[in-house]
C-alpha cells in the first residue's frame, strides 16, 4: 500500500508523505515513509515491526535516512543482496517468494508481473526517486 499526502506544504506533525508496506511472513512487516522536517527538508524512516510471540502488542525498530545518505545506502543494499543472490545463493529462486504481494488498491499481483518489475530496476543507478 502506497499512499501521497497531497499536503505536505502543510505537514507540520511531520505526518508521513508518501508510505509503503511490506508484509514479511506471519509477524513482520516493514514501512517506509516520507517525512518531512520543519524546515521542509526530507527524510525516509524505515519501521520493522513484528508482532510479539505472546500476542501482546508489537516491537518496532526504526531507522532514520537522510537524503545526503541515499544514494550510499542504495549503493550498499544493492551490492549486499547482489552478493548474496550472485555469489552466495546463485542456484536459488528469489522469485519464489513473490507470491501473494498486493499493488496500491489492493489487488494480487502475479509473479510474472513482480519478476518483470524486479528485472526493470536492477541496478540501483537507474532506480527513479
Amino acid at each position: 500500500m502506497a499512499y501521497e499526502n497531497k499536503n505536505f506544504g502543510e505537514n507540520r506533525n511531520n505526518e508521513s508523505l508518501f508510505s509503503k508496506r511490506i508484509k514479511a511472513g506471519k509477524r513482520r512487516t516493514y514501512f517506509f515513509d516520507v517525512r518531512s522536517t520543519r524546515g521542509n527538508d526530507y527524510f525516509i524512516t524505515i519501521t520493522e515491526s513484528k508482532k510479539r510471540f505472546d500476542d501482546n502488542g508489537y516491537d518496532r525498530h526504526k531507522m532514520f535516512l537522510y537524503k545526503e545518505d541515499f544514494n550510499k545506502f542504495l549503493n550498499a543494499l544493492t551490492e549486499t543482496v547482489n552478493y548474496v543472490k550472485t555469489d552466495l545463493m546463485p542456484d536459488f529462486d528469489f522469485d519464489a517468494y513473490n507470491h501473494d504481494q498486493e499493488n496500491e488498491e489492493g489487488a494480487i499481483v502475479s509473479d510474472s508481473v513482480v519478476s518483470e518489475a524486479a528485472e526493470d530496476s536492477s541496478s540501483v543507478d537507474e532506480w527513479k526517486m
